[in-house]
């Protein structure tokens, strides 16, 4: 990261009252908020009561960079909200009752309003904000003194009531690093947070509205002030937020659309991921979806090389073909049990796929799934909505999640061959050497264990926070009943190397808070074939 400028801007008291356009508490605040308090900022340092000219330059400087890196404490709305009963404007009409000898009074015009504060976490920690200087040059060098003063002259962010103390400086990469608070990134995510940022042509629609607001009485009547609309959209993610990946979910139907076509967990559930792949890589389905072979290739068949060569890794967005197993009620108690899978999940991984997946989903509902050897389908495919029951277990947010399917570590688990030690001490009896290693390497295989599922977490596109704070534990038996052991599932031949796991994880933010995540959730090298499957506990 490069040197950035920082604006900096600490309230005064440990609460901020802005809101967002849907009129719901907005933290952080948005960087056009903060835009609007340094035109303000301006205007009344250089006394610019009707048109801000001085540092009208420097102001159009910034709205043409990137929206800005947001750090901030963590802020939580409160609790409680309270109302206020606010005067509204029309003091003539009670002026005028009272000139006609009429009892009246402004009591009688108030409109009620809703507040709720968001509350910060740790009281007097500033809210930081970075715009990168990839090349601060001759251009930031001309601006860079008017805008330094211009924040030092902010006194408000958010409503009157927000008064705060703001400074701006030019800080290095490393100094941003060390800055406190949850960091959040500008990002394409459509399912992020919107902030509003300002963009070319803000500074003159907040200059035309000013005038509009000093010229609304007129001979002719009051003028409405119009709203500002020259100002753009960012989404803005932390790094503990997850992704919000895109899905289609389908049933699996029997040829004659009877009734749903099961196939068992533990061995078909990489069969039917198999046959939703042939089916979407066909080249009728690439014709009809205007795809070239090499997408089909890598998006839909997960081959980053050209054909005949070495396989490597696909960079960018590779789909991934997920059975969903059934769990349902069984037995007197109605234990809730994993069954058998009678539904099917179309997904992404790696990337930002929202339109092809949408598009694939519409012309794979309907469509047959053949087995290898077989000449005659023998289920298919049609299309289910989001709010089926099934579907629910996989995509609502829970803050515990367990496998149904085991997770496929991404890496071999005893590189060192310490299981080999391990099994000659115990052959070899009490007394042999090894046997005051033995809990020295346990808990190198543990350590090691942990490592690759973390590293799981982090290639499904989760942060390095969320797979570093994450409470894992792992073993050979499900978490749910109705799971097999994890070693008797099956499983693609080219990850037959690596260790197969049932994992149950508690996610956490880095303060050990719990954090409720959606799904669909699914890790480890098995991933793009059903395997490594979470459901929400």
């Amino acid at each position: 990261m490069p040197a950035s400028l920082c604006i900096s801007i600490r309230f005064l008291q440990s609460m901020c009252h802005a809101r967002g356009d849907l009129e719901q508490p907005e933290w952080p605040p948005s960087p056009l908020r903060v835009f609007q308090s340094l035109v303000a900022a301006a205007a009344a340092r250089w006394n610019e009561r009707e048109r801000v000219e001085h540092a009208a330059a420097a102001l159009r400087w910034i709205e043409r960079q990137p929206p800005p890196l947001i750090i901030a404490a963590h802020g939580e709305p409160a609790l409680v909200k309270y109302r206020l009963y606010v005067p509204d404007n029309v003091g003539d009409k009670v002026a005028a009752s009272w000139s006609r000898g009429r009892d009246a009074t402004i009591a009688d015009y108030r409109t009620e309003k809703e507040v709720r504060p968001i509350h910060l976490a740790r009281d007097g920690d500033p809210v930081h904000y970075l715009w990168p200087l990839s090349d601060p040059g001759p251009e930031f060098e001309r601006h860079s003194e008017v805008l330094l003063a211009a924040a030092r002259s902010i006194t408000h962010l958010g409503w009157g009531v927000d008064m705060v103390a703001a400074c701006a400086s030019v800080i290095s990469a490393e100094e941003a690093d060390k800055l406190q608070g949850e960091r959040w990134r500008p990002t394409g995510d459509a399912a992020a947070a919107g902030l509003r940022v300002p963009i070319e042509g803000t500074l003159d629609d907040l200059i035309a509205r000013h005038n509009a607001f000093l010229g609304r009485v007129r001979q002719d009547g009051f003028h409405p002030v119009p709203p500002l609309s020259t100002f753009g959209v960012a989404g803005y993610s932390r790094s503990i937020d997850p992704p919000q990946r895109p899905f289609a979910a389908f049933s699996l139907l029997k040829p004659d659309a009877s009734s749903f076509r099961p196939f068992g967990t533990v061995q078909h559930t990489v069969t039917v991921a198999a046959m939703m792949r042939h089916a979407a890589s066909g080249k009728d389905m690439a014709q009809a979806l205007g795809w070239p072979v090499e997408k089909v290739y890598a998006f839909v068949l997960g081959h980053g090389e050209a054909h005949g060569e070495l396989h490597t890794p696909v960079v960018g967005p590779r789909l991934a073909f997920i059975p969903l197993p059934s769990i349902e009620p069984r037995g007197s108690g109605r234990a809730e049990a994993v069954g058998s899978v009678r539904r099917a999940l179309l997904t992404v991984f790696g990337g930002d796929a929202n339109e092809d997946i949408l598009r694939l989903a519409r012309l794979l509902s309907g469509a047959e799934l053949m087995a290898e050897g077989e000449t005659s389908p023998v289920a298919w495919l049609s299309r289910i909505p989001n709010s089926d029951r099934v579907l629910h277990r996989y995509i609502d947010r829970s803050p515990t999640w367990a496998t149904v399917t085991p997770v496929i570590l991404p890496g071999y688990d005893d590189p060192r061959k310490l299981r080999r030690r391990l099994f000659a001490s115990k052959q070899q009896g009490p007394g042999h050497s090894d046997e005051l290693g033995q809990k020295q390497m346990l808990e190198k295989l543990d350590s090691r264990i942990d490592f690759l599922l973390r590293k799981a977490i982090r290639q499904a596109g989760y942060s390095q926070e969320l797979a570093r704070a994450a409470e894992i534990e792992y073993r050979g038996v499900g978490f749910w009943p109705g799971t097999d052991l994890a070693v008797r599932y099956n499983y693609p031949e080219k990850l037959r190397r690596f260790r197969r796991l049932h994992v149950r994880i508690a996610w956490r933010d880095e303060s050990g808070k719990p954090l409720t995540m959606p799904g669909p959730i699914c890790l480890g090298g098995g991933r793009f074939h059903g395997l490594g499957l979470f459901a929400g506990c």
